[in-house]
């Protein structure tokens, strides 16, 4: 029952601050924020208490892992012959490169039109059940396939025409969450479940949230269009694109894991130098109280206040690497709250990474999103946090 109770007032102050935010309260769309929370909580529930759900679970957990054991395949074709040391493979080369595969898979089914029709009817019926815009519903969804950069390339050309509202809705719905291309990748880190229990209810968090911190209405006659979310004229050319972009994406997280890791290691020597604690410690104690709220027992909320302050301030690669080694010391419930939390791109470099793909297709657009670029990261922090509080609820 107290985990219950504490996992209302969660939600409870997590609405609260949007409403306080919001620059439109009149016309916040409550009926969307009803039926999404109640969608969230059927989601989880199904996925994490059910028989079915727990074999739909698995069977998606088995497919991504047969993923791997493909994408390995070639990985060992170029690679192999490495001896590792004490038997523990080298993380770029078991991890970072699953990443150039199920890239090429995703630019194969893109190029098929299999994701593009899959994305547009789903967002398409996100949008009418809710009453949310149908442009901004269609880029959450597409940024659970292609995270947040491609979910804005597909939107482009609506981009220069939405006010400031529309705009903080598709950036920050899009960066809650991630790009189908590197799930595979997370999973060989946190307990695939809340992998993929995170996935669906993200998109709804981030709707939720950032569309009452800005709501925004309908825009009659709006369509999607299919053509914009494929660049390629032939499938070989797909093949060869995914597989490039991959290969980007690897080589961008390897550069970014080693730059992150060595600030904080460096970080942490002057701070245990001089006052005898580190980074982790102190962002540990800081959302400990955040920890708690999405219902980490009160013995483990400094650690895992730790992993979630790494994880703002770097990415989610790093507070994974660290929190994989602190998971057989902790409780099922934080294991699962806090791989969640995880899930997702809110941290300071999606800023920038994010008005960055903005300025390329409209630069007037990309000014007025610097301007709300911390209260982005702010609402899409929030939307961790409820994903991880939903999560908690059914574990």
């Amino acid at each position: 029952m107290t985990a219950f109770l504490i996992a209302i007032l969660s939600i409870v102050v997590l609405f609260g601050t949007a409403y306080f935010l919001s620059n439109d309260k009149k016309n916040i769309n409550y009926r969307a924020v009803v039926i999404l929370l109640a969608a969230q909580l059927v989601t989880a529930f199904v996925m994490l208490n059910t028989t079915i759900g727990g074999k739909v679970v698995g069977a998606v957990t088995d497919f991504f892992s047969k993923l791997m054991v493909f994408g390995n395949e070639g990985i060992a074709f170029v690679f192999g012959g490495f001896e590792y040391k004490n038997d523990m493979p080298v993380f770029f080369f078991s991890v970072l490169l699953l990443i150039v595969f199920t890239s090429t898979l995703l630019s194969v089914l893109t190029y098929l039109r299999v994701l593009p029709l899959m994305i547009k009817y789903l967002g398409g019926a996100v949008s009418k059940i809710t009453g949310l815009p149908i442009i901004e519903s269609f880029s959450t969804v597409a940024s659970s396939i292609f995270g947040d950069t491609g979910a804005l390339i597909a939107v482009k050309n609506h981009i220069p025409k939405m006010n400031r509202n529309r705009l903080f809705i598709a950036t920050t719905a899009s960066m809650t969450s991630v790009s189908a291309s590197i799930v595979g990748a997370y999973m060989t880190m946190i307990p695939p479940e809340y992998v993929l229990v995170a996935l669906p209810l993200n998109v709804m968090s981030g709707l939720m949230l950032a569309s009452m911190v800005a709501p925004a209405q309908p825009v009659e006659g709006e369509k999607i269009q299919i053509k914009d979310m494929i660049n390629e004229d032939s499938l070989f050319e797909a093949i060869g694109n995914g597989a490039i972009d991959g290969m980007k994406v690897a080589g961008i997280v390897g550069a970014m894991l080693i730059a992150y890791i060595s600030l904080i290691a460096m970080v942490n020597f002057a701070l245990t130098e001089t006052i005898g604690t580190d980074l982790t410690t102190i962002m540990g104690y800081i959302l400990s109280p955040v920890a708690w709220l999405m219902g980490v027992p009160a013995n483990e909320m400094v650690r895992a206040g730790g992993v979630m302050g790494t994880k703002i301030i770097s990415n989610e690669f790093v507070a994974m690497l660290g929190f994989k080694e602190m998971i057989p010391a902790l409780s099922p419930k934080t294991v699962g709250v806090v791989s969640a939390f995880l899930v997702s791109f809110a941290n300071f470099s999606s800023i920038g990474i994010i008005i960055g793909t903005v300025q390329a297709i409209d630069e007037k657009q990309s000014s007025m999103v610097a301007k709300f670029g911390l209260k982005m990261l702010f609402v899409a922090t929030m939307a961790s946090v409820l994903t991880a509080t939903v999560v908690g609820l059914f574990i």
